[in-house]
């Protein structure tokens, strides 16, 4: 039940409850030396109190009365009592977002305590956010392809990179091969335009971290939480609406079960590789094409990269590399989910 506003500098209200809890006794009104009772549910009057006023009343109105200055009392008393300040709360931890363009950014001086078992899993790994695939997959590593038959799978890795990537993008279109990116989530945030040329020629997107973190696995469960889930997003929301991020590539490969564990029941599949490049040490066309070729049978998951970097070297890999491939009549797959 509310009542009418008491006018009047410096009244506050006082609920006494239990004790004025009903109709015949509705709340009281304080001030310094003064009790007002509010008015009746009934349309009762105004009763007035004062400690030099008031000396008669019947003994129910006393003893009313007395009440009312006594709980008065109390919340005077309380107003002028000292209020202690609240202790601080802990800062909350964040991960900076920062994007990579070379190498994997510097960590502290002193180094990360290696989890002695595999951390449990994070309650931050609940998402409601309506990042795409959410549906458990395996977490075995992937090094097989959906395509059957003499086929190859190429995958760029630490993109996208304004300069490089289109003209990795315009290659495999002149070839009609179709590849993987495997995306730093702050490069997608970055250069959202580059990913959706990406995804509009039909190519596949992949989760490639944060930070590019290749000593992840010592960190704890909601550190790896956030590298995974944080870059899912930022290359969904980069690519647009209804944009799929069906694999994830742990940076340096620290592949760790409980990592992929992650990944996979965010419907990520863990991807592998079978033929590796080289070509970030940028050691020379020659020697890129010579490392893929050591590795290079039907089946194969190439890995290179679009970002990092200088990738003139990969560029003319690459343009020798299609044109082997489609020499060899090999045909061109994506990774299995």
């Amino acid at each position: 039940m509310s009542y009418g506003p008491v006018r009047g500098a410096g009244w506050t209200r006082t609920n006494f409850s239990p004790l004025f809890k009903n109709h015949n006794n509705p709340p009281v009104f304080c001030n310094s030396d003064k009790a007002v009772r509010g008015p009746g549910i009934d349309g009762g009057t105004t009763v007035a109190l004062s400690s030099a006023k008031k000396t008669t009343a019947t003994a129910l109105g006393v003893t009313l009365a007395g009440a009312a200055l006594a709980a008065c009392g109390a919340q005077q008393g309380a107003r002028t009592a000292p209020v202690s300040a609240p202790s601080p709360a802990p800062p909350s931890a964040t991960i900076p977002h920062q994007t990579r363009t070379g190498t994997p950014p510097a960590t502290s001086s002193r180094p990360p305590s290696r989890p002695a078992s595999p951390p449990a899993a994070s309650s931050a790994t609940t998402r409601s956010d309506g990042a795409p695939g959410g549906t458990r997959v395996s977490r075995e590593i992937q090094h097989g392809l959906e395509d059957g038959g003499k086929a190859v799978a190429l995958t760029f890795d630490d993109g996208p990179d304004p300069r490089w990537t289109p003209q990795i993008l315009a290659l495999l279109a002149r070839h009609h091969a179709k590849a993987t990116f495997c995306e730093i989530g702050p490069n997608a945030q970055a250069h959202p335009a580059v990913v959706r040329q990406i995804t509009a020629a039909g190519h596949r997107l992949c989760d490639h971290s944060v930070h590019h973190d290749e000593h992840q696995s010592a960190k704890s469960a909601d550190y790896n939480t956030h590298e995974i889930l944080d870059a899912r997003q930022e290359i969904a929301d980069a690519a647009g609406p209804g944009a799929e991020v069906p694999y994830y590539r742990a940076p340096g490969g620290d592949f760790k079960p409980w990592i992929r564990e992650i990944a996979a029941g965010h419907g990520m599949r863990p991807l592998g590789w079978t033929s590796d490049s080289d070509d970030w040490k940028r050691p020379g066309t020659a020697a890129i094409m010579h490392h893929i070729n050591a590795n290079l049978r039907p089946g194969a998951i190439v890995l290179m990269h679009d970002g990092g970097g200088d990738r003139t070297q990969t560029v003319q890999a690459l343009s020798q590399l299609l044109d082997q491939l489609d020499a060899q009549h090999y045909t061109y797959s994506f990774p299995g989910r």
